[in-house]
């Protein structure tokens, strides 16, 4: 399975979001520190979720970076976050 199916079907079961974007951004990053030949390395994550109510951003990367830590660990280099409870997303 893809490092961003991965990511998808991780993040939906943990926040069962209203809206979830995930974005493979490896291209961007040739030649920098963490990329890899075949990408998979660098990701934009953005997410609307209830579960973010009452948390602030930190917290809500840090609920992320938890359900992600596997990743993280490995083949994920970097991560842009971008989440927002529904109120805040317009919904």
């Amino acid at each position: 399975m893809r490092t961003k199916d991965v990511i998808i079907n991780k993040l939906r079961e943990a926040f069962v979001p209203e809206s979830l974007d995930v974005t493979d951004e490896s291209h961007l990053h040739e030649g920098h520190a963490g990329h890899r030949p075949g990408g998979e390395t660098h990701f934009r994550v953005y997410i609307v979720s209830p579960a973010f109510e009452g948390k602030s951003r930190i917290e809500r990367h840090r609920m992320i970076n938890a359900a992600l830590a596997a990743e993280l660990a490995g083949s994920v280099h970097a991560l842009a976050i971008r989440a927002q409870t529904p109120g805040e997303a317009g919904g």
